[in-house]
């Protein structure tokens, strides 16, 4: 599945694997030598937090009504890691993924 979003006025579009269910929102990056990028859709706004145990580092993007709201570059081993505000997507991109480059490149222009 494709997903687009606007980073840096760059129009981003991502090769992703959806997580809705319960088990694949648990599972996310855990475990995965190489992994997809991970779109977390959620119903309704939420404030929830996620951790990196058993992750390769990843970049995470929360958006809410597809604007990002925060961008954080996340390592191993880390807990408790939230946005300042309440998100309905959450976008995870292994930073070995092709298209991690991409974000990387524009973080570093900040």
């Amino acid at each position: 599945m494709k997903f687009n979003f606007e980073f840096k006025n760059k129009n981003i579009k991502l090769d992703i694997e959806k997580c809705e269910s319960i088990f694949s929102k648990f599972r996310g990056l855990m475990f995965r030598k190489k992994s997809p990028c991970l779109l977390f859709i959620f119903n309704k706004p939420v404030r929830q937090s996620i951790h990196s145990f058993f992750c390769q580092p990843f970049i995470a993007i929360w958006f809410n009504k597809n604007k990002i709201i925060e961008l954080k570059i996340i390592k191993p081993w880390r807990f408790f890691i939230k946005p300042k505000e309440k998100f309905d997507k959450l976008l995870e991109i292994p930073i070995k993924n092709n298209y991690s480059k991409i974000i990387l490149d524009g973080i570093r222009k900040i």
